[in-house]
C-alpha cells in the first residue's frame, strides 16, 4: 500500500503529491533546490523553514491535518 505524502510551500495553494520519501527527497533536491540537510531535515521532523531554507516547508501524510 502507498502511504501518500503532501508537501505544502509557503505562498502556493496546492500541494504537491508523493508516493514515498525517496521520490519526495530527490523533488526537494533537484526542483526545490534545498540542500541535503534542508530536506534530510524536512523528512525527519515535517517541516523546514529559514535558515535551512529560503521558504517554510510542510511534508504530511495524506489526510493528515
Amino acid at each position: 500500500m502507498i502511504r501518500w505524502l503532501d508537501l505544502l510551500v509557503e505562498g502556493d495553494p496546492h500541494p504537491r503529491r508523493f508516493d514515498s520519501p525517496g521520490t519526495a527527497h530527490a523533488y526537494l533536491l533537484r526542483v526545490e533546490r534545498l540542500s541535503e540537510e534542508a530536506a534530510d531535515h524536512l523528512l525527519q521532523h515535517g517541516h523546514v523553514g529559514p535558515p535551512l531554507s529560503r521558504r517554510e516547508y510542510r511534508l504530511k501524510p495524506l489526510g493528515h491535518d
